[in-house]
């Protein structure tokens, strides 16, 4: 049995059905990439998935639990992190009062400092700025932040929305050198990605969303040498 199932997804914005049917699995310390383009569907289904959306069809299993209608922050204490487009850190707060609110659901005070060590261990600049306010940090440190945060949660799988977006070319490798790092410390992660080239060449598998549809899936490294995925996706 995979960590995440989705079986037949059907999500709606009012008359809209912005997900049509789809089906895919997440194994155990995979990471999958979740490509198409801008309005494809790649966000509203990392939504539904997390319970931030409610599907009208289909049903959504974690780790052997139906997860379909379970509140978004139950979702979270079951050992699933988002991190959002956008990043979406708290301005106004420290890095450190954001690194902490990642902890909400765990009540461990010593597991937490650990975690908390081992976020600044991987992100020594977040260390530096730990007093910062994080609406100040740039973006790349904000997505830094965004991922530190959803790592103190102690999650079993990551889904990670668009991390590459906005940053320069060093911060993206950066970034996808982190991505590596995390699911090497055996976090699951899926990954929804624009940057194709970049997502296909760390992800085992990946599954390609076109108007809320899925219309290839495969090995990772196979898809990335595909005609159709190099002209539509890859600039090639």
């Amino acid at each position: 049995m995979a960590m995440l199932e989705i079986r037949d997804l059907q999500v709606y914005y009012g008359m809209i059905q912005a997900i049509k049917g789809i089906s895919l699995d997440v194994n155990q310390g995979e990471v999958i990439a979740l490509i198409g383009a801008n309005g494809a569907g790649k966000t509203t289904t990392l939504h539904t998935i997390t319970g931030l959306l409610r599907p009208k069809n289909g049903t959504i299993t974690f780790n052997g639990e139906d997860i379909t209608k379970t509140p978004a922050h139950k979702i979270v204490s079951m050992g699933m992190a988002h991190v959002p487009e956008g990043r979406r850190v708290f301005a106004e707060l420290s890095v450190l009062q954001n690194l902490r609110l990642g902890a909400y659901t765990r009540n461990d005070k010593d597991e937490i400092e650990e975690s908390l060590a081992n976020v600044y261990k991987r992100f020594p600049r977040l260390e530096e700025r730990k007093n910062q306010m994080a609406g100040t940090l740039s973006g790349g440190e904000q997505q830094m932040l965004a991922m530190g945060r959803a790592l103190m949660s102690k999650p079993k799988i990551i889904l990670m929305d668009e991390p590459s977006m906005g940053l320069s070319p060093i911060f993206v490798n950066e970034i996808f050198s982190i991505i590596q790092d995390v699911s090497a410390d055996g976090v699951t992660v899926l990954l929804v990605e624009q940057n194709a080239k970049k997502a296909l060449s760390i992800a085992d598998r990946a599954y390609v969303l076109e108007t809320g549809k899925i219309v290839l899936e495969g090995d990772a490294k196979e898809l990335m040498n595909n005609d159709s995925i190099k002209k539509a996706y890859l600039g090639e």
